[in-house]
C-alpha cells in the first residue's frame, strides 16, 4: 500500500462522522469502519455495507454472503483477502443497524461522499469494478444503471462493452435472501458467472 493510501485508510478507519456529524439519526452503536483498499490490486469489490458478523470480525465478507461471493468469483479465502489482488471498499464502511423487520439498513449517507473519491484516486491500478447491489451501482455506473437491479445485471454485456478506463460488472448482493432471485434468473449463473470468473483469473494470476 502506498504511504498516501495508508494514511488515508487510517483516517477512514478512525472515522466517526455518522455519530458526530450525522445526516439524520446518528449511528446507533460505536462505529467500526471496515475496508481493505489497495494501491496495487486491479479489482475493486464495491459492496454495500458490513453486516453484524463483519461488524464483529472487523474483516469484510466474513459471513454467508462472503462465502457465496467467493464461490461466484471462484477464489479461495487466501486469494480473496490478498490486497495485491482485491481491494474491498464498500459504499458504507460501518454496519448501519437494522430495521424493524431485522433487515440491514442502507449504507450511511455520510460515508461515500466523505471518502470514496479520495480513495479511488489512490487506487490507480483498479481496472475492474464489481458493483455489488444497487447502492454501488448507483455510485459507480451513472446512467448505465437501469431502473431495477435485475435490468442492470441483465444488461451486463452492454455495460462491459461501454468505452472507458474502468470495466464494470454489476452483481446482485450475494445475500442468501437473494436465493429466490437466482432461481428466477438462471442466466446469471449460466452466462455472467463464467465470464466473471475468467476475468478475475486473468487479473489475479
Amino acid at each position: 500500500m502506498s504511504d498516501a493510501l495508508e494514511r488515508l485508510t487510517a483516517r477512514a478507519r478512525a472515522c466517526r462522522i455518522c455519530v458526530e456529524h450525522p445526516l439524520g439519526r446518528p449511528l446507533p452503536h460505536e462505529p467500526r469502519p471496515v475496508l481493505l483498499p489497495s494501491s496495487t490490486a486491479r479489482i475493486l469489490l464495491a459492496g454495500q455495507a458490513p453486516g453484524t458478523k463483519v461488524h464483529n470480525s472487523g474483516m469484510p465478507f466474513t459471513d454467508a454472503s462472503g462465502d457465496r461471493l467467493r464461490s461466484w468469483l471462484s477464489v479461495s479465502d487466501e486469494e480473496f483477502y490478498d490486497t495485491k489482488k482485491f481491494a474491498i471498499v464498500p459504499m458504507g464502511f460501518c454496519f448501519p443497524g437494522q430495521d424493524a423487520k431485522g433487515g440491514d439498513l442502507p449504507p450511511r449517507r455520510e460515508c461515500a461522499p466523505a471518502w470514496r473519491a479520495e480513495l479511488m484516486a489512490l487506487m490507480p491500478r483498479i481496472d475492474l469494478v464489481l458493483t455489488i447491489g444497487g447502492y454501488a451501482q448507483a455510485w459507480h455506473m451513472g446512467t448505465a444503471r437501469l431502473p431495477s437491479l435485475t435490468e442492470t445485471v441483465r444488461n451486463w454485456r452492454a455495460i462491459w462493452d461501454a468505452p472507458g478506463k474502468l470495466k464494470v460488472l454489476p452483481l446482485p448482493h450475494p445475500s442468501w435472501r437473494n436465493s429466490g432471485w437466482l432461481k428466477r434468473n438462471p442466466w446469471f449463473e449460466m452466462d455472467l458467472l463464467p465470464f466473471l470468473r475468467s476475468e478475475i483469473r486473468y487479473r489475479i494470476n
